[in-house]
């Protein structure tokens, strides 16, 4: 082995762990890896062949063959937990507007990622890209069983970077595998050094006895958690007791699906794999400062964190906030205390005051000790709480060496609405979603059925572009389903096959399979009914987020520019409806924002496209998969204004890039300060971005021409215009799913649940006659 590769062993380890433990899970499921490709993998590893590892990876991650868009493009529907039965609720009914079909078609069928092509290998959703057929696979939790690296374990520790060995840090007791309240604890039933086994006699002589041990012992561990991190880290649950309306509002909101994601867990893991770890928390110090303040690992499943860190931007992050951090791209300390200790608001606590002097009104205790409702004792005032500054803490986005990812706060603070004194508060926290609209007054409070005096009401919904893909028994936030079930077990419940619901249940056959969390027929019924409350806040949620997208997005008539000579012309403007930031904003470089423009002549004939999508969900852009490999042509009419990254190449050129990292002249990719002034060129020079968005009240016309080919004079067309947004490009997923996705999801199923989670903001019809 050479000394270069000896010296980038203990690097190697931590950064190539990534590869399986994002994709995470037991090692029987087939979403992660076969055995051999597992086999191999370890085997690089242990002979620290950096050559070969490098070209492992890269191998892992081009996936442009045919073969690889076809299981994209053409995954099966029906293993998906989410597909709602013909008479329950919809998720896709909830998630997107049954009229704002963006792939309409003659048969009916509406959506590319879900029809089946002739000749087409069928995949199941189940199955991970790269995972192969693994027959071991089953219904069982994705990712709550052992770690794929659980048995020699690749990472030594429960942090990626902790090198060979490392030990556990005294301060991350619930932190990895290692845990001590994890699955592999010394309690494990079964364990020769169990020190409660009691020599093998008791409970664990029998079956039976020793599934009621392991139900005990992992009862008392939830506990043991639950109790650690509420000393430190009240959950939202917690909160909810006294702030039932603020908690609802929260629950669906942005900030609280903000760690849930599994599309930001597997970008996180991938930038992380192209820079040897050396992006480190960038990502999740914003979407999880709780689980960074008690040093969770950053790789780790949800189904394994905290309950309180899983909450993402909780009630916590910002009211256990004491100091005014400024633009510090989310790294920020809380205060720890259990719900006794203070908590910081814009008003100060005179109100609290008179709750904690009256309670025989409102039976509150200030101690642990006493009987009543839990409460925190004192509210001390903090200002900074109603400033833009303290959401630029999060909401401007600079990595060490410079690059700019999100500039929210930045471009609010050049804005008009920043002149006239309008904050992020007015506009976001207010009673419409995305204007100044003043606030709505209330109790901040409701302490055992007791409202406390009114004041002014924040609105904690936070609505923007983001959307849920993943089962509704885990998001919304709910106190009932919390305590109902674990996630692992919601994972479980099959929303599609109508579990719960009368249709289902009075044909369910004999010998019809459940798992043990759902074998019970009043289980089903009550997680049904938990569930339906899900969906009537996820549609409040869809509401809010079209809302405050059709206040920041505008859409003109079509305006025709010529229909003489055999010639059609005509135009649309696309405006920004605010003028406190730029459109879209903040992750501006993944969202698409895009204009679907279809003619049909009298006939129904479409004799014109620009904004159609690829087999994948993709619009024909330079990063279309299809468009790629010149399968399908390049969109030279696309409007979008999705912004780009740009990376600078070895040999001094710049080419558009899904992600933000450019191609390292190095063995081993590291995130390096930059050695110039970024002040003075605005990025580093391995990588910037190339802005598309409409800046605070700009207005960009979108003009068309129909070929002429195509039109015949004296014919009638129709011409339609949909402005369209999405969270997320199809192609990014494409790009990060060598990294897999948590519970245990396939990309064909997210990339699905992307498309048909996107929203029509506005539509103009036009019917023109060629002269």
């Amino acid at each position: 082995m050479s000394r270069l590769s000896e010296f980038f062993r203990p690097f190697l380890k931590p950064l190539f762990g990534i590869l399986i433990l994002s994709g995470a899970g037991s090692v029987d499921r087939a979403a992660a890896f076969s055995d051999e490709f597992r086999q191999y993998h370890q085997q690089l590893i242990q002979s620290g062949d950096v050559r070969a590892l490098v070209d492992f990876v890269s191998q892992l991650e081009s996936g442009r063959s045919a073969g690889d868009r076809l299981i994209l493009a053409q995954a099966e529907q029906n293993d998906d937990l989410l597909t709602p039965a013909e008479d329950a609720v919809s998720d896709e009914a909830i998630l997107t507007d049954s009229s704002d079909d963006l792939l309409p078609s003659d048969d009916g069928s509406d959506d590319l990622l879900t029809a089946e092509e002739p000749g087409a290998a069928s995949v199941s959703d189940g199955d991970d890209l790269l995972a192969g057929d693994d027959p071991k696979a089953d219904g069982d939790d994705l990712l709550a069983g052992d770690d794929l690296l659980a048995g020699d374990d690749l990472l030594e520790g429960d942090d990626l970077l902790a090198g060979d060995g490392a030990d556990v840090s005294g301060d991350d007791l619930l932190a990895g595998d290692d845990d001590l309240l994890s699955d592999d604890d010394l309690l494990t039933v079964g364990d020769d050094d169990d020190l409660l086994s009691g020599g093998g006699t008791g409970l664990t002589e029998t079956v039976e006895g020793k599934k009621k041990e392991e139900t005990i012992r992992r009862t008392a561990n939830a506990e043991h958690e639950k109790l650690f991190l509420e000393s430190k880290y009240p959950s939202a649950n917690t909160c909810a007791t006294c702030h039932p309306g603020q908690y609802e509002q929260w629950s669906v909101s942005q900030h609280a699906y903000a760690q849930l994601s599994p599309i930001y867990m597997a970008m996180q893991t991938t930038i992380n794999m192209k820079t040897s770890a050396t992006n480190g928390d960038f990502c999740i110090r914003c979407h999880n400062p709780v689980g960074m303040n008690i040093g969770e690992s950053l790789y780790v499943s949800n189904l394994k964190r905290n309950p309180t860190s899983r909450e993402g931007i909780t009630c916590v992050a910002c009211h256990r906030v004491s100091r005014n951090y400024g633009k510090i791209s989310g790294r920020f300390a809380l205060e720890e205390g259990d719900v006794f200790s203070p908590v910081y608001g814009p008003k100060g606590g005179e109100e609290l005051k008179r709750v904690l002097n009256t309670p025989e009104e409102y039976r509150v205790s200030q101690s642990k000790d006493d009987p009543g409702r839990s409460i925190h004792t004192e509210a001390k005032p903090f200002f900074a709480l109603t400033k833009p500054g303290f959401c630029g803490t999060c909401h401007d986005v600079t990595l060490f060496n410079g690059f700019k990812l999100e500039e929210a706060f930045a471009e609010y603070k050049r804005s008009p609405a920043a002149k006239r004194g309008e904050t992020c508060q007015d506009c976001h926290m207010g009673k419409v979603q995305g204007v100044a609209s003043g606030y709505d007054y209330g109790p901040a409070a409701i302490v055992g059925d007791v409202p406390t005096r009114n004041r002014k009401l924040t609105n904690h919904m936070f609505a923007g572009p983001d959307y849920s893909i993943i089962h509704p028994g885990i998001f919304p936030h709910n106190v009932e389903a919390a305590e109902f079930k674990t996630l692992a077990e919601w994972l479980q419940f099959n929303v599609g096959a109508g579990w719960g619901t009368d249709k289902f249940e009075d044909n369910v056959k004999d010998g019809y399979k459940f798992p043990e969390a759902w074998s019970s027929i009043d289980d089903r019924y009550d997680g049904r009914e938990i569930l339906d409350t899900q969906f009537e806040r996820l549609e409040k949620a869809r509401q809010a987020r079209l809302q405050v997208l059709r206040n920041g997005f505008k859409l003109s008539d079509i305006t025709i520019v010529d229909n003489a000579s055999r010639a059609l012309k005509f135009s649309v403007d696309v405006s920004s409806g605010t003028d406190g930031h730029g459109v879209p904003t903040g992750f501006d470089a993944e969202r698409l924002i895009f204009l679907q423009v279809t003619v049909k002549d009298s006939k129904g004939n479409t004799v014109y496209v620009s904004g159609d999508r690829d087999p994948n969900g993709d619009v024909r852009d330079a990063h279309s998969l299809y468009v790629h490999n010149g399968e399908l042509k390049l969109d030279k009419d696309l409007f979008s204004l999705q912004s780009k990254f740009v990376v600078r190449l070895l040999r001094g050129g710049e080419r558009e890039q899904v992600l933000a990292v450019n191609t390292s002249t190095d063995v081993l990719p590291l995130v390096r300060p930059e050695r110039r002034a970024t002040t003075i060129y605005g990025r580093p020079r391995g990588a910037r971005k190339h802005k598309q968005n409409l800046e605070p009240g700009a207005s960009r016309t979108a003009t068309y021409a129909v070929p002429a080919e195509n039109l015949k004079p004296g014919e009638r067309y129709s011409i339609s215009v949909k402005l369209i947004s999405q969270m997320v490009p199809v192609n990014l997923i494409a790009a990060i799913q060598g990294a897999g996705f948590d519970y245990g999801m396939s990309p064909a199923g997210i990339a699905r649940k992307v498309v048909q989670g996107s929203s029509v903001l506005w539509t103009r019809k036009a019917s023109v006659v060629l002269k």
